[in-house]
């Protein structure tokens, strides 16, 4: 599985409906884990991001398809962010000669 890392802001539409936003996330969650994917992390953040979630999924193909499902629902837009964890940060560095 591959790690990802998605940095979200709530729209006009989303901050305007923060209140079902906990129902949102479960949906989101559901959505994600029928494409084979699933959420790590969630967290709410102050600063540049409202929201950051680490998620895993089979490849990039669908955490597009998931990404992109969400933009049109039209509370949240996403930046999503390839993980690769220590041991490929080291083999990938290592490699470097």
């Amino acid at each position: 599985m591959t790690t990802y890392i998605l940095l979200i802001n709530w729209t006009d539409q989303g901050i305007r409906n923060v209140r079902d936003s906990a129902k949102r996330l479960d949906a989101a969650k559901k959505l994600l884990a029928g494409v084979g994917g699933s959420f790590n992390q969630f967290f709410l953040t102050m600063g540049g991001h409202d929201m950051v979630a680490v998620c895993e999924a089979p490849d990039d193909a669908v955490m597009a398809h998931f990404t992109l499902s969400l933009a049109m629902g039209g509370n949240v837009r996403t930046e999503t962010l390839k993980a690769f964890p220590e041991a490929a940060y080291r083999d990938l560095i290592g490699s470097l000669g």
